[in-house]
């Protein structure tokens, strides 16, 4: 029963971790709520968009209201084009051109005179589709590296056996972080890894300094004091990987015309 209730402890931990990294993370969409003729219409804005013109819909909003959005490359000081919402099968749309992989919008829409979201614009991001028989298992591995490095810590402060679980927590962090990581992140945007000492992408960043710190973990193995080591590590994942996915990640430089490794 003790191990059930580990396991099932380690479970809700990685859930919650998981759940509130996508939320807060830079290409969830935007959550506005438009105030029009006294009710209230919830949607979502994309943040990110593949290598197409990316259809924004305005649901539940009448057909015959006065809607546009603006949009400007991002980062620029560029004027913002405007242009109208239409009409079309599932309500309001409008259209965002496409950008280079890693290109931005900055962009914000007005209905009936109004503008939303009322606090800044939101920015999308432009990638290249990734296929789903890389990008299941890197997150389906990273998100088995979490659960496998809190259940090895439960264990360690229960006293219990843990080395097995530590090993299994350094190899699918490895599998999952350094080889299929760098396939997403290459058939995403092109470059293979843009953390250090290439670039700043928090992401590739954050996944190289929790495997290190677990590796060293790993190397101290039979040392006494090894558990206050592992206990380090598992809780210096659980913080760092609570900063939201993709932040600092490859964005182009529409002055140069070239994608930068992290930003």
């Amino acid at each position: 029963m003790k191990k059930i209730a580990y396991w099932f402890l380690a479970v809700v931990i990685t859930l919650v971790l998981s759940v509130y990294q996508r939320m807060t993370g830079p290409t969830h969409p935007k959550k506005v709520t438009v105030e029009l003729n006294g009710g209230k219409c919830k949607m979502k804005l994309p943040r990110s968009g593949v290598q197409q013109d990316e259809t924004v819909t305005l649901k539940g909003i009448p057909s015959n209201a006065n809607a546009q959005i603006h949009y400007r490359r991002y980062p620029t000081s560029n004027d913002y084009t405007t242009a109208d919402f239409r009409l079309d099968e599932g309500g309001l749309k409008a259209v965002l051109p496409v950008q280079p992989v890693g290109g931005k919008l900055q962009y914000y829409i007005t209905v009936e005179g109004k503008d939303y979201p009322a606090d800044e614009p939101v920015v999308i991001r432009f990638r290249n589709d990734v296929p789903a028989s890389i990008l299941v298992p890197h997150i389906l591995l990273m998100f088995a590296s979490m659960l496998f490095a809190v259940y090895t810590f439960l264990r360690v402060i229960r006293h219990k056996k843990y080395s097995k679980w530590l090993k299994i927590t350094v190899a699918t962090l490895f599998v999952g972080g350094f080889i299929f990581g760098p396939l997403v992140q290459h058939a995403a945007f092109g470059p293979w890894w843009t953390g250090f000492p290439f670039g700043t992408d928090l992401t590739d960043n954050k996944t190289l300094l929790s495997f290190l710190f677990f590796a060293a973990a790993l190397a101290t193995l039979k040392w006494k004091y090894n558990k206050w080591v592992v206990c380090f590590a598992v809780l210096f994942m659980i913080v760092i990987f609570s900063i939201p996915h993709s932040t600092y990640g490859s964005e182009y430089d529409y002055t140069t015309q070239q994608l930068g490794t992290g930003k």
